[in-house]
């Protein structure tokens, strides 16, 4: 495949090599015919009118020196300008061979990103024969499309996830819908019955593209405002908002909490909070319990949430903040799309913190979150 591109620097870096070389031959013969030149103007001359045998004739030894000047000027410029024609001609055809060689890495990497698409983005440059730094290009190429494919994974997981969670609400509308008004016998306290239903699958869909839209606010997003907060106050809210659920499951929630500061955006540290208590309370076990914690630092402020349920695999805790992602039945809720945890890191990300989650012994998970106190 020829690529324009790489074969219009292969004719520059020609063109100017030759260039280069061709100048550099021209002034050598320049220096070659002023040395000879001089070298024939030092000869001592002879007195005027001297006379001088050459091959049985007698010339004039003025007329002489200025024959033997001109020959050896007149050899100097034939054979130097033979020589520089040479010169340049091998000049270019080397710089021509040469170039063509050093640049074939160039043209395959230019020519896989022209094949690249959606569709084959598992394409790589792979090892090439260069050691220098086109291979080093090559191998930061490849890396570079490696997390492009991770990105569009990701991206397609994502999108079909949440295609498949709103499918689920709204083919619930659409089946209750269909069965009720087919019903010629149909009463009110049925219709009542499906409005209840589609009320619920309707607030489910709602819930899930604000979640999203938050997610996508959040994810990657800087900060928009900065104040004073202290996660006390956070904390106690989202149990405000879910303690009725607790009790009603015969939860048991033990509070051990300090006024720890932290610096960012009030309402994504109030959704974090809020996140990990409603996740301790749905993705809990009947009778269960749920532990809260809060440490101040000089640096960081620690929220630490624990909570009983189903075992889980340590391997599969970090896919827990992937969106739509569950590990295990009994960290399944009823309700919510699997988004908690993933705009919890989203979150944290944006305020310079970090989160973490693990396993507790006996089943259950712990999530730690650190924020910047400054």
């Amino acid at each position: 495949m020829k690529l324009p591109g790489a074969r219009s620097l292969r004719v520059r870096v020609t063109v100017l090599a030759t260039v280069l070389v061709a100048a550099a031959g021209l002034l050598l013969l320049w220096l070659a015919w002023t040395l000879v030149g001089d070298a024939v103007d030092a000869v001592p001359h002879m007195p005027p009118g001297t006379i001088v045998r050459v091959d049985g004739i007698d010339v004039d030894a003025s007329t002489l020196a200025q024959h033997l000047r001109t020959h050896a000027v007149t050899r100097v410029l034939i054979f130097g300008s033979l020589a520089f024609c040479f010169v340049v001609a091998a000049a270019a055809i080397l710089a021509w061979t040469f170039t063509s060689r050093v640049l074939r890495p160039l043209r395959e990497i230019t020519g896989t990103a022209q094949r690249l698409s959606i569709e084959s983005m598992g394409e790589r440059i792979g090892e090439i024969r260069s050691r220098d730094e086109l291979a080093e290009l090559a191998r930061t190429f490849d890396a570079m499309l490696d997390r492009l494919q991770d990105a569009f994974d990701s991206q397609r997981h994502f999108v079909a996830n949440a295609s498949h969670e709103l499918r689920t609400p709204l083919s619930v509308i659409r089946t209750e819908l269909d069965v009720t008004l087919s019903d010629e016998h149909a009463d009110e306290a049925e219709f009542r019955r499906m409005a209840g239903v589609v009320l619920d699958a309707t607030n489910r869909a709602g819930q899930l593209v604000n979640s999203l839209l938050l997610l996508a606010r959040t994810d990657g997003a800087g900060l928009v405002t900065r104040e004073l907060v202290d996660l006390t106050v956070l904390v106690e809210r989202a149990w405000s908002a879910v303690r009725g659920e607790a009790e009603q499951r015969g939860l048991r929630a033990d509070f051990v909490m300090q006024p720890s500061p932290a610096i960012g955006d009030s309402a994504l540290l109030e959704r974090i909070a809020g996140n990990l208590v409603e996740n301790a309370v749905r993705h809990n076990v009947d009778g269960g319990w749920i532990e809260v914690t809060t440490e101040p630092g000089a640096q960081w402020s620690v929220l630490r949430v624990r909570s009983s349920g189903g075992l889980l695999d340590p391997a599969a805790v970090p896919e827990l903040f992937q969106p739509f992602r569950r590990a295990g039945v009994a960290r399944t809720a009823r309700s919510g799309a699997g988004l908690g945890l993933s705009i919890v890191r989203a979150a944290v990300q944006a305020h310079g913190g970090t989160v973490a989650a693990e396993p507790v012994v006996g089943g259950g998970l712990a999530v730690t979150v650190r924020l910047p106190t400054v």
